[in-house]
């Protein structure tokens, strides 16, 4: 296995991660930032951000990421497409091993890996991911141009997505299963005012059915009890979100749903070992706050760092 020193490594390659790494940057600290599947995390599939600041018209997570990627580079940041297993601690070094099986090691460590999306756990909906399935508007709402599709949702997230959804599809029927959306009321209101959108209110999914593809969604009325079927093309799933945390369960302490708990200066139960943006407890799920949280996990590192060096 090939060996590698750092002052610092960050893993993760989000608006948290990627904000870290530029301050690091700043810093002069010789870091490398790893990330297992694309530079920008979940951003790159949001169309429109309209609240990070300093935009008067709304940014796309793909020109925004772009934009911070270039940045970090810009202050000799080094970036791998690697995906870590395991982190160890050997006196006060930090041992980042990978699934490549490449070593890396350095003095702190920032873990900004994020969220990935949590799933129904109905019958149909692994065996008809990507035929009809999809957890991403933005990657495959242009596929289900005239169709008719459901979405299931009822935060933020699903929102967003019914809105950019809502140009392609003939007919979108919006599930949730409470009688009110949770979501920004700005976007209540603008999937209220939709024509092509039906909302079935304290309504389930329990079952995805179909021969090749996606073509009917069996539901359940809460309330009600009643059982009925929904014909579509396709079905999309935003309900909620779990951190990429797996590979630190016997490492950091974690809160029951896996999140990292740490300080308000980003400190994890470990020594040296820094979280910052969605994977960390409570932190709020904006760009804005995982951008923050970097920044602070970034300066709390550099002080570990100097203390180690020099203390």
């Amino acid at each position: 296995m090939s060996e590698e020193n750092y002052d610092l490594v960050i893993i993760g390659g989000g608006p948290a991660g990627l904000t870290c790494a530029i301050y690091a940057g700043r810093a002069r600290l010789k870091t490398l930032i790893l990330e297992k599947v694309s530079w920008g995390g979940k951003l790159l599939f949001i169309n429109k951000i309209e609240n990070y600041p300093g935009f008067s018209e709304p940014v796309s997570g793909l020109r925004l990421m772009e934009e911070m990627k270039k940045q970090a580079e810009n202050f000799g940041i080094e970036f791998r497409e690697e995906e870590v297993i395991e982190i160890d601690i050997k006196g006060k070094e930090k041992i980042i091993t990978t699934q490549g099986e490449k070593i890396f090691r350095s003095l702190a460590v920032v873990i900004a890996t994020g969220t990935d999306y949590k799933e129904l756990g109905v019958p149909g909906e692994i065996e008809f991911l990507g035929k009809g399935v999809s957890y991403c508007g933005t990657c495959d709402g242009p596929l289900f141009q005239n169709k008719e599709i459901v979405v299931v949702g009822g935060g933020d997230t699903a929102l967003e997505e019914t809105i950019f959804l809502s140009r392609f599809a003939k007919k979108i029927f919006l599930l949730h299963r409470r009688d009110k959306l949770r979501g920004a009321k700005i976007l209540q209101e603008r999937v209220f005012s939709l024509p092509n959108v039906e909302i079935k209110w304290n309504t389930v999914v329990l079952k995805i059915e179909g021969k090749e593809k996606v073509e009917r969604v069996k539901i359940k009325n809460l309330k009600t009890e009643k059982e009925d079927f929904i014909s579509c093309q396709g079905v999309f799933i935003f309900i909620g979100v779990r951190p990429q945390t797996g590979f630190l369960k016997n490492f950091l302490k974690l809160d029951e749903e896996g999140f990292i708990i740490t300080d308000e200066k980003m400190k994890t139960s470990q020594e040296g070992v820094f979280a910052c943006g969605d994977v960390r407890k409570n932190s709020l799920k904006q760009v804005v706050n995982a951008c923050a949280e970097g920044a602070i996990a970034c300066l709390s590192a550099e002080k570990y760092i100097e203390g180690v060096k020099y203390g």
